[in-house]
């Protein structure tokens, strides 16, 4: 016999049935009610003063910035004073007149600190203010008091989230039906009308300013997102292609040391037994790291990575890349100094590839500009040095905007050869890339 279980997924009715949907969202709708408008609604919440970094502050300076930071709380209080003179209007006997008064800026003012608290009494201080002075002929809101109202729904619709704002219309249009129906007079007219259509009006304005400015924060956040991810990406890349072109110059040179320990014995007559027994070892250990650099550094390679059959390229190289640059339109020189020698391999390719991607640059970001490549041969390293001047106004061959992944990998090759490298746009217009790369002496020494 199969035993059926039943999941419960909504809370039980006072029989045991299930809640309907229609339920569960006239629950939710009462909850969100209660957690906006009741729940905690007289919280201390104290308007913040107007960032430094804002529209209006940053143009200014010293005092005149301080000031300008309290100009919301100043745009408050001239609307309670705006409140207060519109309630006092009417001739009214002198205590009247200052309770009217006070009923209408109490409330606005009251938004600075408790704005959840001065929609509460705002309403309470619309019911009071129609009680005590019916002179105008209006219901329910006299002009004071619709002026207060709306500034209060205003300024609590700008300092919360567009959810209170569409609970407190409701409310208010609830309070203006209710008095007309209850407590209306045949001889005043009502307000409630134009009382709804304004607030509505401007609490849409309000709500649609909130989802622009949050739609604005997120895509902010987005490409910041994007943007921190694409340059890890282009690092790692950067990285990987470095970690190939190493792997390749590390296992051409371990297979030659594996050759020749295997052949130096039989270029020796009659080599002793100790010397043979040498070289075995060290052709051992050459095959061995071998295995071991291919086994860690593989993981780089792309599944569709093949290593070059040609060798890598080196500053002996460079003239074939120039006449390439130049077939593709950008007039460059090269200009070498010091005593021209051999460096470690790692270095000559390492600076090849820095002089191809400056060039690139150079092609993709002033097509029409010249460049200039200077290579020096210095004590302790090398120095290289890529300059392009600005590109002639006007020129018909627009600039190719580029993904940015050149200076990253230029800085990254320079990095891990404990080099110094400097970027950045020269006094004419133009673009330098420096650049040196220090070679140990030992190394020096070796290829000399």
């Amino acid at each position: 016999m199969t035993e059926t279980t039943h999941t419960q997924t909504t809370p039980p009715g006072p029989a045991g049935r299930p809640r309907s949907p229609e339920f569960r969202l006239a629950a939710g709708a009462l909850r969100g009610l209660r957690q906006d408008l009741f729940q905690d609604a007289f919280a201390y919440d104290p308007l913040p003063r107007m960032a430094d970094a804002g529209p209006v502050t940053r143009r200014l300076s010293g005092r005149a910035r301080e000031y300008a930071a309290w100009s919301p709380h100043l745009l408050v209080a001239a609307g309670a004073v705006v409140a207060m003179l519109a309630a006092v209007s009417h001739v009214q006997a002198p205590p009247v007149t200052l309770l009217c008064g006070l009923l209408a800026v109490v409330p606005v003012l009251l938004t600075l600190a408790r704005p959840v608290g001065a929609f509460w009494v705002s309403l309470a201080a619309t019911v009071v203010t129609s009680v005590i002075d019916r002179a105008d002929g209006s219901w329910p809101w006299l002009p004071g008091s619709f002026i207060a109202h709306l500034l209060v729904l205003t300024v609590v619709a700008i300092r919360t989230r567009p959810r209170t704002a569409a609970w407190m219309w409701l409310l208010t249009a609830l309070f203006g039906f209710f008095a007309e129906t209850a407590f209306g007079w045949g001889d005043y007219g009502t307000d409630t009308a134009p009382m709804l259509f304004l607030s509505a009006l401007i609490l849409l304005i309000v709500t649609v300013r909130h989802i622009r400015r949050e739609a604005q924060q997120e895509v902010t956040a987005q490409q910041t997102v994007t943007a921190h991810e694409r340059s890890r990406r282009t690092l790692l890349e950067e990285r990987t292609t470095i970690a190939r072109e190493l792997h390749d110059v590390v296992a051409h040179h371990m297979s030659v040391v594996a050759i020749q320990a295997e052949a130096a014995p039989y270029r020796v007559e009659n080599p002793p037994p100790e010397l043979e027994k040498a070289f075995v070892t060290i052709r051992e250990n050459a095959v061995a790291a071998l295995t071991e650099l291919r086994r860690v550094l593989g993981v780089v390679r792309a599944e569709d990575y093949e290593a070059p059959e040609a060798p890598q390229p080196t500053l002996a190289d460079l003239d074939a890349l120039l006449a390439n640059v130049r077939e593709a339109g950008l007039a460059v020189e090269k200009a070498v100094t010091g005593a021209v020698r051999e460096l470690p391999q790692g270095i000559e390719l390492s600076a090849y590839r820095i002089v191809q991607e400056a060039l690139s640059n150079s092609l993709r970001h002033a097509p029409a500009a010249g460049a200039r490549v200077e290579i020096g041969y210095v004590l302790g390293g090398l120095g290289l040095r890529i300059v392009n001047g600005p590109p002639p106004a006007p020129h018909l061959i627009k600039p190719s905007p580029g993904a940015g992944h050149g200076i990253t990998g230029m800085r990254e090759r320079v990095s891990m050869l404990n080099g110094e490298m400097t970027a950045g746009p020269t006094d004419d217009g133009g673009y330098e890339v420096a650049v040196f790369l220090p070679v140990p002496a030992a190394a020096s020494e070796g290829d000399a």
